[in-house]
C-alpha cells in the first residue's frame, strides 16, 4: 500500500480563535448540565463538590500542558495517532484510530443526536416526535452536519463558533442568575447530607475527569491550523481554562439556586430545575435549548475533528488509501468524514440507543488509556530530544500529574461490576481491529 504522506496537505485555514472553540465545544457536552447532581450525591456537601471540580480542573490544565507541548512538537493532520505511533509502534496507534473512529466517535455522535434531538422538541413545547421519527430526525441531523463539514472545514468552523458562544453565553447566564437572581440563599457550607469526605471526592473525580474530556481533538485538526507551534498551544490552554471557570462558575450557581449539595443531588433536570428558581415560566424550555445547542457543538466536534484521525493514518499507509485523499473540490477528506458519519447512522440504525450505549461503555476505557498514553509520550519525547515551541513549565510534575489521575479515573470508572459486560463487548471490538490490522495493514 502506498503512502500519502508526499500528496498536498490540507490548507492550513483555521485561527486561533477556531481552534479554541474546537477544544471548548469538544469538551463543554451535556455533562455540565446534569452530572453535578451525580457528583453532589457522592461527596454530600457543597463545598466538597466545587473542590472535585477544582481537584479535576487541575489534572486536566496539567494535561493542557502536556498536550500543548505535544501539540508545538506534532502539528500534522491525526497529530495524536503519530504520536503514538512513534512512541508505541503502529498497532497501538491503529486500534486507537479504529475504536476512536467507529465505536467512540460513531457511538457518540449517534447518541449525541439523540439528545439534541430530544431536547430541541422539548425547547418547541413537545414531549417527544413519536417511535421511529426521533431516530429519524436524529439521522437527519448527523447526515446534515457530515455534509456541511464534508463542504469545507470553515463551514464545520463556523458551525462550531456559533454553538460555542451560544454555550459560554448559557453557562454564564446560569452563573448570573445564582449572583443576581433574587433567590433563597443557603450558603454553599450548610448543607443537609452528611459529608462523605475524601472518599466521596475520590468517587466523584471519575464523571467530572470525563467531562471535562475533548481537548485532545486540537491534535486531530493540527494539520489545518494556521501556525501551528504557536496556535495549538495556545488553542489547548485557553480552551481548558475557559471550561474550568465557567464549570465551576455553574457548579457554584446550582448550589446557591437550588439551596445546597443535597437539592442538587436529588434534582433529576438540574439545570432546568435551577434556572426555574429564579425564571420558573420559561426556566424548563430554556435549558432544553441550551442542552439542544450544546449537544450539537458537540456532534460537528466529532464530525470536524474525528475524521481527521482516519485521513491521518490512511495517508501512513495503515488504513484504506480512498480515506487519505483530499475531496478535490472542497480540500476536505470527505471519504473519512462521510465514513464517520456514515458509522454513526449504521450503529444508530441497527443497534438502536441501548445497544450505542452498551458498545460505547465498553470502548471508552480504550480512549482513556490512550488518553493517558499520549501523555505519558512526552518522557519518552523529550529523551529523544528536538526543539518546541512551548515547553510543558515545572516537568516533569505536569504530565507525571496527569498521567496518574486519567489512569485512576479509568480505573475507578470500571470499578462498577455494572460495566463488566460492555467492557467484554468492548475488548471483542478491540480484538477485530486488531484482527483486520494483522490481516490488512502489518507491515505497511
Amino acid at each position: 500500500m502506498t503512502r500519502s504522506a508526499d500528496a498536498p496537505p490540507p490548507p492550513r485555514v483555521l485561527g486561533l480563535f477556531d481552534a479554541s472553540c474546537i477544544v471548548i465545544g469538544a469538551i463543554i457536552g451535556v455533562g455540565i448540565f446534569f452530572t453535578p447532581a451525580r457528583m453532589a450525591a457522592l461527596v454530600g456537601s457543597g463545598p466538597l463538590l466545587l473542590l472535585a471540580w477544582l481537584l479535576a480542573g487541575f489534572i486536566v490544565l496539567a494535561g493542557a500542558l502536556t498536550f500543548a507541548e505535544l501539540g508545538a512538537r506534532y502539528h500534522r493532520s491525526a497529530a495524536q495517532y503519530e504520536i503514538l505511533r512513534d512512541t508505541y509502534g503502529p498497532l497501538p496507534a491503529f486500534l486507537f484510530v479504529f475504536c476512536n473512529a467507529t465505536a467512540v466517535q460513531g457511538g457518540a455522535i449517534g447518541i449525541i443526536a439523540i439528545i439534541c434531538v430530544q431536547n430541541f422538541v422539548v425547547a418547541l413545547g413537545q414531549t417527544s416526535l413519536g417511535p421511529g421519527w426521533s431516530t429519524l430526525a436524529s439521522v437527519g441531523l448527523v447526515v446534515g452536519l457530515t455534509a456541511a463539514n464534508v463542504l469545507g472545514v470553515r463551514w464545520g468552523a463556523r458551525i462550531q463558533n456559533a454553538t460555542v458562544l451560544m454555550k459560554l453565553l448559557t453557562l454564564v447566564a446560569i452563573g448570573a442568575l445564582g449572583a443576581f437572581a433574587p433567590v433563597q440563599d443557603t450558603p454553599v457550607g450548610r448543607d443537609e447530607v452528611q459529608s462523605k469526605g475524601v472518599l466521596g471526592v475520590l468517587a466523584a473525580l471519575v464523571p467530572a475527569f470525563f467531562a471535562f474530556g475533548g481537548f485532545q481533538h486540537a491534535l486531530w485538526i493540527s494539520g489545518e491550523v494556521r501556525e501551528p507551534k504557536r496556535n495549538l498551544p495556545r488553542a489547548i490552554l485557553v480552551g481548558v481554562v475557559v471550561v474550568v471557570v465557567v464549570y465551576l462558575l455553574a457548579n457554584w450557581s446550582y448550589l446557591r439556586l437550588l439551596g445546597g449539595a443535597s437539592a442538587v443531588a436529588a434534582s433529576k433536570t438540574l439545570a432546568a430545575d435551577a434556572v426555574a428558581r429564579a425564571a420558573p415560566s420559561v426556566g424548563g424550555r430554556v435549558i432544553a435549548a441550551a442542552v439542544g445547542i450544546s449537544a450539537l457543538g458537540v456532534l460537528n466536534a466529532q464530525l470536524l475533528s474525528g475524521p481527521r484521525l482516519v485521513f491521518g493514518m490512511a495517508r501512513d499507509g495503515r488504513f484504506f488509501p480512498a480515506f487519505g485523499r483530499l475531496d478535490a473540490r472542497f480540500g476536505t477528506p470527505s471519504a473519512a468524514i462521510w465514513f464517520v458519519g456514515a458509522i454513526a447512522v449504521a450503529l444508530l440504525v441497527l443497534a438502536g440507543e441501548k445497544g450505542v450505549d452498551r458498545l460505547l461503555t465498553g470502548v471508552v476505557f480504550v480512549d482513556g488509556v490512550f488518553f493517558a498514553a499520549t501523555g505519558a509520550a512526552l518522557f519518552v519525547l523529550r529523551r529523544r530530544g528536538g526543539e518546541a515551541s512551548f515547553r510543558t513549565p515545572g516537568y516533569p510534575l505536569p504530565p507525571l500529574f496527569f498521567v496518574l489521575g486519567a489512569i485512576g479515573v479509568v480505573v475507578g470508572a470500571h470499578l462498577d461490576p455494572a460495566v463488566l459486560p460492555a467492557t467484554l463487548i468492548g475488548a471483542a471490538w478491540i480484538a477485530a481491529g486488531a484482527l483486520l490490522y494483522f490481516v490488512r495493514f502489518r507491515g505497511k
